[in-house]
């Protein structure tokens, strides 16, 4: 059974950098897709940010882009989201999602995303 944990949140000012990490265990990593999520309260999950299987393919949602990035390293299981010129609207309860999706692209929807850490907690003071 695929396992994901998320580390790396805390509670940082504006402008500031955090790196979060997602373990992820239960599987052969090299085959699934991964993505970051975020929940803010009272608002829906949005899409942050996905990587191929392979790493070779990103996507970012516009309102980070050129902000965050995503990354993974296949030999360590893991994949990153390091996270700078932090505003407060990017509060949130953030999210590591995983989808077996050999060969293929990032993803976007959480529809396709089989599955999901537990979160970790992102706050960001102005």
């Amino acid at each position: 059974q695929v396992q994901l944990v998320e580390t790396g949140g805390g509670l940082v000012q504006a402008g500031g950098s955090l790196r979060l990490s997602c373990a992820f265990s239960g599987g052969t990593f090299r085959n699934y897709a991964m993505a970051w999520f975020r929940q803010a309260p009272g608002k829906e999950r949005e899409f942050v940010a996905a990587v191929s299987d392979t790493g070779g393919a990103t996507k970012h949602a516009d309102s980070v882009k050129g902000r965050f990035t995503i990354s993974r390293n296949n030999a360590q299981n893991t994949v990153y989201l390091q996270m700078s010129s932090l505003k407060p609207e990017d509060t949130a309860l953030y999210f590591c999602a995983a989808d077996f999706a050999p060969y293929s692209g990032p993803r976007i929807s959480p529809n396709v995303y089989d599955y999901w850490g537990q979160g970790t907690q992102v706050t960001v003071s102005s």
